[in-house]
């Protein structure tokens, strides 16, 4: 018996990312721009599609988060020239033998190929092997320890995650990074928490060019 195949957004008979799922994910309403730049709110069906992705093995969403994070990057005024290398937060160990990839990583290489720029892991995540995920909102806000490599020193970056709740993952990524001797460091995740962009509102800039995001 073959198995169907369903939209990650909508759970409805079709293709990993249904027509109405990939319209919806494609103009977030009222997304403010934030200390970190992310594509698509994590509720509705972005969030449902996200999660798949994560947690679900739906890999070829990869892709299309990737193209709609670029969109944003560039409307938010992010130019490929004022970036050397794109890297990601790693998940933990157990975490990526789990499933097999690190969502994050696969993200940031599509992101770096659409953009243009090298991609190249940069971080390694020391201490306890632990997710943030189903941790007290205490500790996580505490973060992971990352360590970078000292390829970081002397580069301009852009660090990416999956999905951002209290922003601590990425805000200790970019301190490693920058103790690291990294030059600049911009943060980026494919969708973020309402709250938690509504905190940190700014002016957006004006829309650039456009990548057109497509289901792979």
């Amino acid at each position: 018996m073959l198995l169907q195949s369903r939209c990650a957004g909508c759970h409805r008979v079709g293709p990993v990312l249904c027509r109405p799922c990939r319209v919806a994910l494609a103009v977030p309403a009222g997304l403010p721009s934030g200390e970190v730049i992310a594509a698509v709110p994590f509720a509705g069906r972005a969030r449902q599609a996200v999660l798949g992705f994560k947690y679900r093995n739906r890999r070829q969403l990869a892709h299309h988060f990737a193209g709609l994070l670029v969109n944003r990057l560039l409307a938010e005024g992010l130019e490929p020239a004022d970036i050397d290398v794109v890297t990601w937060a790693p998940t933990s160990r157990r975490r990526r033998r789990r499933r097999g990839f690190d969502p994050a990583e696969l993200v940031a290489r599509r992101v770096a190929l659409q953009l243009g720029i090298s991609c190249r892991r940069l971080l390694v995540r020391e201490g306890a092997d632990l997710p943030q995920t189903g941790r007290p909102r205490i500790e996580r806000l505490h973060g992971p320890v990352f360590r970078a490599s000292p390829a970081a020193a002397g580069r301009r970056l852009l660090v990416v995650d999956d999905v951002v709740t209290t922003g601590a993952t990425l805000r200790s990524a970019a301190a490693a990074l920058r103790a690291g001797g990294a030059v600049s460091v911009r943060r980026a995740a494919v969708a973020t928490t309402p709250a938690l962009s509504a905190r940190r509102p700014t002016n957006r800039r004006a829309t650039a060019p456009s990548v057109h995001p497509q289901a792979a």
